[in-house]
């Protein structure tokens, strides 16, 4: 790798959760900070300001209810004692100066003792002249300053002066600024607390992540959802609170979700999924293997507790359809049968090929000749004819073993010369077709186990799409009583713990659009019609 590609990689580097959680932190703490800053900057500037006119218009109407000060503006200004008060009020008080003059704006006193007697300067006197109190800015011999006027009235109320007590500007600006250094010593202590609280944030969210970087987790969490979603297994998760926090697409798609039946607090028409978490999650005990009923599917679930620091936090329900399992064992179980059908065949063949070699020693070719006839018309009629009809190996290979099975029962089992199944259903068909094979024929050699000799009598035929299976046997029958319960599950007349073949076949028939039908005549037959659909395209018999 070049040095210019390190470079861009090293520039693609996440921020790590700190630097970035302590940056983010910051700018918002300097951003409100500065904004406060800035906020009261101008308001305490205002207010100060404010208070500083206060204080002044505080005092210069405490000078003009003064009784001295009103007896002396009646007299000229240099024969009062207006200057006296006039100096100790300016220096306890931090004044730039304090006037009184008198109606025609001569003053009576002055910071400078000389300015007695002269003409106060500026117009900004004039409206307390006119008896209205007013604040301005203004220069005069002493600077620029804040003045406040105020004006002095008599016993009878009638206006004989004007008392002005004036503020420097500097002074103004000295205390606002004053002012500001206590906010920035806010500021900086409340940055300094900030600082603080964002290391402890940092620590904190660094702990409950497990020392995980965002990056890293938001990789973990793709990788969880894309593990889930690959599983074909459902998963449904729910938390102490009874809440669905997890529910992935294989869950949806068997508990047939397309019509929105899942939600954030339950799975609806799945009541039994739910009903397993809750009770899971209050006794703490797993469930494993168990059979679920769910919208018509059998679904195999195992349910745990999820357990942290000792404390039950949730609940997790896997499940699978059960139909794909029995697909499996059945095809399985199919081709086992197929293979012991073809060793059973295999020893039988090398017990022919000894009889042929032993003729062949005595020189007996006429024998020779006939045993190798009739063997192959054996062959031909039981093993060629079932493989020519018969497409399908498993279909097959199951048949031959029942064939055989029934043999070694004492009974013969016959495959109708009508019968015809091409190699082209589905999984779900096949697996259907199998239950309904086996369980129909082993319940004719089960219903014959008392007689002697018994007949079983076979047909598969397609056409247009569909497959109809017969069934028949020569056996005791069935009760007309029976007829309409034996398809319930746990019913049979053999004894407990059985009555489950029926109801598998009826359930798996019906699961795939098919029908079962029985007719029955006790002591003389009972024959099953089976029709399934079957993806056997335009093929027919």
């Amino acid at each position: 790798m070049s040095s210019s590609q390190q470079g861009i990689a090293a520039r693609k580097q996440p921020m790590k959760l700190n630097t970035l959680v302590t940056l983010m932190l910051s700018a918002v703490i300097v951003l409100v900070l500065l904004s406060v800053h800035m906020f009261y900057f101008f308001q305490i500037g205002a207010a100060t300001r404010a208070q500083l006119e206060d204080k002044a218009m505080a005092v210069a109407r405490t000078l003009a209810k003064f009784p001295e000060i009103q007896r002396a503006l009646i007299l000229p200004p240099n024969a009062t004692s207006i200057q006296p008060i006039a100096k100790a009020v300016q220096e306890s008080n931090n004044l730039l100066f304090v006037v009184v003059t008198n109606m025609d704006t001569i003053r009576y006193s002055h910071l400078n003792p000389e300015l007695i007697g002269q003409h106060f300067i500026g117009t900004d006197i004039e409206p307390a002249i006119r008896g209205h109190e007013n604040v301005s800015v203004n220069q005069g011999v002493l600077g620029r300053a804040m003045r406040v006027y105020t004006p002095v009235y008599n016993a009878q109320h009638k206006q004989i002066g004007v008392v002005v007590v004036g503020i420097s500007l500097s002074a103004v600006t000295d205390q606002i600024n004053q002012s500001r250094w206590s906010i920035l010593w806010t500021i900086l202590i409340g940055t300094f607390a900030g600082a603080i609280g964002t290391f402890v944030l940092v620590r904190v969210l660094k702990r409950i992540l497990f020392g995980l970087e965002p990056y890293e987790i938001s990789t973990l969490f793709e990788q969880r959802q894309a593990i889930l979603n690959s599983l074909k297994e459902g998963v449904v998760a729910m938390d102490d609170q009874a809440q669905m926090t997890l529910v992935n697409q294989a869950a949806r798609s068997l508990l047939n979700d397309s019509m929105g039946t899942i939600s954030g607090d339950r799975i609806y028409d799945a009541s039994v999924i739910n009903d397993h978490l809750q009770d899971v999650l209050q006794s703490g005990r797993a469930r494993r293997d168990e059979e679920l009923n769910v919208n018509g599917r059998v679904l195999l679930s195992n349910t745990v507790p999820v357990r942290s620091q000792g404390r039950i936090i949730g609940a997790v329900c896997t499940f699978r359809d059960k139909t794909e399992i029995s697909q499996l064992m059945q095809r399985l179980t199919g081709m086992v049968n197929y293979v012991d059908a073809l060793r059973e065949r295999s020893h039988e063949f090398m017990n022919k090929l000894h009889v042929i070699l032993g003729l062949l020693h005595m020189k007996n070719y006429t024998q020779v000749e006939s045993y190798i006839l009739k063997t192959a018309n054996n062959y031909q009629t039981e093993i060629g004819f079932l493989l020519d009809k018969i497409k399908s190996p498993v279909i097959a290979g199951f048949l031959l073993s029942k064939i055989n099975r029934a043999s070694d029962c004492g009974h013969r089992l016959t495959i109708s010369d009508a019968s015809f199944l091409p190699d082209s259903g589905n999984e779900q068909q096949m697996a259907a077709l199998i239950t309904v094979i086996g369980n129909l024929i082993e319940n004719a050699l089960d219903a014959m186990s008392e007689q002697v000799e018994g007949e079983i009598h076979v047909m598969l035929h397609y056409q247009n799409g569909w497959l109809t299976y017969e069934v028949s046997d020569d056996g005791p029958g069935i009760e007309a009583d029976h007829l309409s319960t034996i398809f319930e599950k746990g019913f049979s007349t053999k004894g407990e713990n059985r009555g489950v073949g029926l109801f598998l076949l009826q359930q798996q028939t019906e699961n795939i659009g098919g029908s079962v039908s029985v007719e029955s005549e006790p002591g003389v037959f009972t024959q099953f019609l089976v029709q399934l659909p079957w993806d056997g395209g335009n093929q027919s018999a």
